[in-house]
């Protein structure tokens, strides 16, 4: 007998009675992968409230203060984006949560993608190698990461792995039910992030090479394009937004070279960037698609499909300087490297007792290396804030809150108005978004007049700042009599002493208050000084 998953003989073993050899393997799989989910749920609940809130959290949070057909028409309308992700903030909210009730949305889809990744292993190679690929996935970077952070990394992630592995289902028995349940994974695949377009592509290019099914194939993703129009239209305001187009007209990634050099670096946040680690992690990668090349070539075929169609369209893709694709935008390739990486060490393990030994010690360094990189790349995220940083965004947030009105007008996404509307859920939510003229200016209008008070916050601990630093001057712009300020260690709070009334009067104001955030070096109050110029005409 052979093991359906493997392809391994399994003659030698002996059977109890009533039970397979395939369902004793079967169960060993499962046990071994539901311990390896324990394990990855217990570190990202420790890690759950380590990492120091961001913008990008509170922007959804703030956001999903609205009804849901403000959030949909907010996101698909005008922001782009994932929708998905921010109805789920949306629930959060209207079930009394915050920052992190919205973290632990990320990591149950996190968890849950654990078993998923371990099955696409056995699907594509067998039982060990899917589990193993599953504990190098979740030792990542990517993955610790966006398994924490309230954005919507791990329910793409999540979303794919459904995806690809319903469509392995498709391919194994073909028949209508499964089409239906594949084609309404790729539209929740859309609905999550708009670098979904690589993943629907990558299946679709697999598809058609294999030309098995086309018509069926042709039917069902007909039926997702129809499906995903609005997914298809956030995705376009999004690449309006950013300047993002196919062709002519701008800066491309785009050189095969530049390509290159940016699948090494997402290959070094799968692992880890050490440079002559980094040299082996690949090496031991290229022997595992050599290895799947010669066993698998279908499953081999469905991994170079996932990382070709985001090299072509990368190099295809013009972006504007201030656009740039990350590791996490490909974190749905993140099961594949981790089943290459596997596949040579438990090909190893079944010959003998010192290739299985060499074997274990080369699997605890990569599962060591990949945690040291992201201890490395994010020491918050183990370490978190420093005290004295914590205490001063809740003080700030404190008097924010104690002191704040609801007609309000806050510029930015800043975690201490998060902070503060979790203490009073009055917070005003006139939140202005920084660095896009355009939504800036969108968002004013919808403002009703007259307007409130401005509220402003600087922050010289932040990591974009070219300096971080754990206390800022206390500074006022000119006349400080028609403003009020507070600094809470690198916090310095402003706020206007009267309401701004007109949407102008406002901008002019806050002109004047961000050039202080420029003589303090506060790189955000650059950004946002920017913005406010720009948007002055359309007022």
């Amino acid at each position: 007998m052979k093991d359906a998953s493997s392809g391994i003989g399994l003659e030698s073993l002996e059977k109890p009675p009533g039970l397979s050899v395939a369902a004793l393997k079967l169960d060993a799989f499962w046990a071994a992968t539901g311990a390896v989910t324990a394990v990855v749920a217990v570190v990202l609940g420790w890690l759950l409230r380590t990492w120091p809130p961001h913008e990008d959290e509170a922007l959804a949070l703030f956001v999903g203060r609205g009804s849901p057909g403000d959030v949909l028409h907010t996101v698909v309308a005008e922001r782009g984006g994932a929708p998905l992700h921010f109805l789920l903030a949306w629930g959060v909210v209207h079930l009394g949560g915050g920052l992190t009730a919205l973290r632990l949305v990320s990591v149950v889809f996190a968890v849950a993608s654990v078993p998923l990744i371990a099955e696409l292993g056995r699907r594509l190679a067998d039982s060990a190698t899917g589990v193993l690929a599953a504990v190098f996935a979740a030792a990542s970077w990517v993955f610790l990461f966006h398994g924490v952070f309230g954005r919507m990394y791990s329910l793409f992630l999540f979303t794919s792995l459904v995806s690809f592995l319903l469509l392995l289902a498709v391919q194994d028995e073909p028949r209508p039910r499964r089409f239906a349940f594949w084609g309404a994974s790729l539209v929740l695949v859309l609905a999550s992030h708009p670098y979904s377009v690589l993943v629907v592509g990558a299946e679709v290019l697999f598809v058609l090479i294999r030309r098995r099914e086309l018509r069926s194939f042709a039917v069902t993703l007909a039926a997702v394009g129809v499906l995903g129009l609005p997914f298809w239209w956030a995705d376009v305001v999004l690449r309006n937004r950013f300047d993002v187009g196919i062709g002519g007209g701008g800066r491309r990634l785009g050189s095969p070279g530049a390509v290159l050099r940016y699948l090494w670096s997402v290959a070094g946040d799968f692992s880890s960037h050490t440079q002559v680690w980094s040299m082996c992690v690949l090496a031991l990668a290229l022997a595992g698609a050599v290895l799947l090349l010669r066993r698998r070539p279908d499953a081999a075929l469905l991994t170079g499909c996932v990382i070709v169609v985001p090299a072509v369209a990368f190099m295809l893709a013009t972006l504007r300087s201030t656009t740039s694709p990350e590791a996490r935008h490909l974190i749905f390739a993140l099961p594949f490297f981790g089943i290459l990486l596997a596949l040579p060490l438990t090909t190893a393990a079944r010959r003998g007792r010192w290739p299985a030994a060499a074997a274990a010690i080369a699997a605890l360094l990569v599962v060591g290396g990949d945690v040291q990189w992201a201890h490395h790349k994010t020491p918050e995220l183990f370490d978190g804030d420093p005290a004295g940083e914590a205490h001063a965004r809740e003080a700030a947030a404190a008097w924010a809150a104690s002191t704040g009105r609801p007609d309000d007008v806050l510029l930015g996404y800043e975690p201490v108005f998060l902070r503060a509307w979790e203490q009073d859920d009055s917070f005003s939510d006139h939140v202005l978004p920084r660095a896009d003229p355009t939504l800036f200016a969108d968002a004013l209008r919808d403002v009703a007049l007259p307007l409130g008070r401005g509220v402003w916050v600087f922050d010289a601990s932040d990591t974009t700042n070219a300096r971080q630093r754990a206390t800022i001057p206390f500074r006022l712009p000119t006349p400080a009599s028609q403003f009020e300020g507070h600094v809470y260690g690198p916090y310095l709070v402003i706020r206007s002493r009267g309401p701004l009334v007109t949407r102008r009067h406002y901008i002019d104001v806050t002109e004047r208050v961000l050039r202080v955030g420029h003589a303090l070096h506060i790189n955000d109050a650059d950004v946002n000084l920017h913005t406010v110029v720009a948007a002055k005409s359309r007022f």
